[in-house]
């Protein structure tokens, strides 16, 4: 472990739920704030839930269920943390009010990281009066018990020092924490998803297909191989032997075509009906809690594969070259 100990959560629900879990089964202590009714025994039953698919990929010594304990005073529970995650609800206001808390009853060693999926790090710590240089974004993915990817961003001042701690924090949990070198709202990932998103709307509004039929799309086509290599290596083994040269000198001008409108249709009333009722078709008869089941064996067993064959992963002994090679003649 880091020189970590003590994390504190901020704000629980489905991301801050599945940080307590993430933190719990990596053998950590974790005092949890939130006023709202009931967010103890839900964040318990969630955690319970949770346990057994996280334990799939390894559980740290110490790791306990116990180990999570309820504050109702924000400053008791801040005052002997280490580590900070704040995850209240995605409004801006209220973030920065609750993060300039935090930053006024936080030790000053203690890192705050935020799980905001778009709001600017210089925004979130524009009201901290005390050590804004330790705010940060830590951005992760749902089930974040299961989900490796964390995005970490600094703000105007924000110190290197604390991205770096934060950094190491989040590898010793098993995520890969990638720095994002530019504030940008959205972040990385939410914002190609968000050009996915755009795209998949317009195409459903157009009655170009319906919900599944995008859904099988992306499930059956491009999603398989983005889950090994993502849209740049995709396209530059696309390209052949020459790669993404090749690629851009014959492919480049499609790109001025009218292939995609990225800026999204207006929500309309008949849209909205459109997407709704398409997805509840997709699920009508499924037992939603079995269908969370599944997918959390599906993002374990996806992940033991990328250990396996990820790009850059063990590629560089000769026996890994070999079975790379073998493989292109068959």
């Amino acid at each position: 472990m880091s020189s970590i100990t003590n994390i504190t959560i901020v704000g629980t629900g489905v991301i801050g739920n599945g940080w307590i879990t993430r933190f719990l089964t990596n053998g950590y202590k974790v005092t949890a704030y939130d006023p709202a009714p009931g967010a103890e025994e839900k964040t318990r039953e969630a955690v319970r839930s949770a346990w057994d698919y996280a334990g799939k990929l390894g559980l740290k010594e110490g790791s306990s269920e116990e180990n999570l304990t309820f504050e109702e005073d924000l400053g008791k529970a801040l005052a002997h943390a280490d580590f900070v995650q704040e995850n209240v609800p995605e409004r801006e206001e209220l973030k920065r009010s609750v993060i300039a808390s935090i930053d006024e009853h936080a030790p000053k060693h203690a890192v705050i990281s935020s799980s905001t999926s778009g709001i600017l790090p210089t925004v979130l710590q524009a009201d901290c009066a005390h050590h804004p240089e330790r705010v940060i974004v830590g951005h992760p993915f749902n089930p974040v018990y299961l989900m490796p990817l964390v995005e970490l961003v600094g703000g105007n001042k924000t110190e290197d020092s604390f991205v770096d701690k934060a950094r190491e924090f989040y590898e010793g949990l098993g995520m890969k924490p990638l720095i994002v070198h530019q504030e940008i709202e959205g972040h990385i990932a939410d914002r190609l998803m968000e050009a996915v998103w755009r795209e998949s709307l317009h195409i459903v509004n157009d009655g170009v297909a319906t919900t599944e039929e995008v859904d099988a799309s992306i499930v059956y086509g491009p999603g398989l191989r983005w889950a090994l290599m993502g849209p740049f290596m995709t396209l530059h083994m696309g390209g052949g032997k020459a790669g993404m040269r090749h690629l851009l000198h014959q492919f480049g001008p499609a790109l001025k075509l009218p292939w995609t409108k990225l800026e999204a249709p207006e929500l309309t009333d008949e849209l909205a009906e459109k997407v709704i009722t398409g997805c509840e078709a997709q699920t009508e008869g499924v037992d939603m809690q079995k269908m969370e089941e599944r997918r959390d064996d599906f993002l374990v067993e996806l992940q033991q594969l990328l250990e396996k064959y990820w790009p850059g992963a063990n590629l560089t002994t000769g026996d890994s070259k070999e079975a790379v090679q073998g493989g292109d003649k068959t």
